[in-house]
């Protein structure tokens, strides 16, 4: 079983231990991605986030999955890219590592990813796909117990993207 796997797909619809959920800082919803999986968990998600009291930049917080098919989401708050000079590249790695931490502490398994910052946020990316398959990569070499982890591209050319980096890096199975 490949370990790393990369979809063109709709992250709300997988059944994975864990979903990730590319948020804002007030975990209260918004457009992407973030939209799209408060509307599929359901009223209970927002209800749970409220009590949360937002997330910083770089950082991660877990909720249940509500009406989705994944038992948690790990809300993470990626960067507004401004020329990539302000701590940008590191607050991105951050996310993927704050939210992997989460996924061992809950004793998870199965994980998706969607593409972190590219969207509203302008996150270059080519740079935001090769900090996301560097992070992962990462992970799972020192986590070998961990199932597979996703990346959930939601359009095509985040699909080559992700693809085309997955073998230059070596990290298909």
């Amino acid at each position: 079983m490949k370990r790393i796997e990369i979809i063109l797909g709709d992250i709300t619809k997988l059944q994975v231990d864990a979903i990730v959920n590319a948020a804002n800082t007030t975990l209260l919803g918004g457009g992407g991605v973030d939209g799209a999986i408060h509307r599929v968990a359901g009223p209970g998600l927002l209800e749970e986030c409220r009590k949360l009291q937002g997330c910083p930049t770089g950082e991660a917080k877990i909720t249940g999955g509500y009406c989705l098919p994944a038992r948690y989401v790990i809300h993470t708050v990626g960067p507004v890219y401004r020329d990539g000079k302000q701590g940008e590249p590191e607050l991105l790695a951050s996310c993927y590592r704050n939210s992997l931490r989460l996924a061992v502490a809950h004793h998870l398994k199965t994980l998706a990813f969607p593409c972190i910052s590219t969207g509203v946020y302008r996150f270059p990316k080519g740079k935001a796909a090769g900090i996301a398959l560097r992070e992962i990569g990462d992970f799972l070499v020192h986590h070998t117990d961990f199932e597979k982890i996703t990346a959930v591209c939601f359009e095509e050319e985040d699909y080559r993207l992700y693809r085309q980096l997955v073998k230059k890096m070596g990290l298909e199975s």
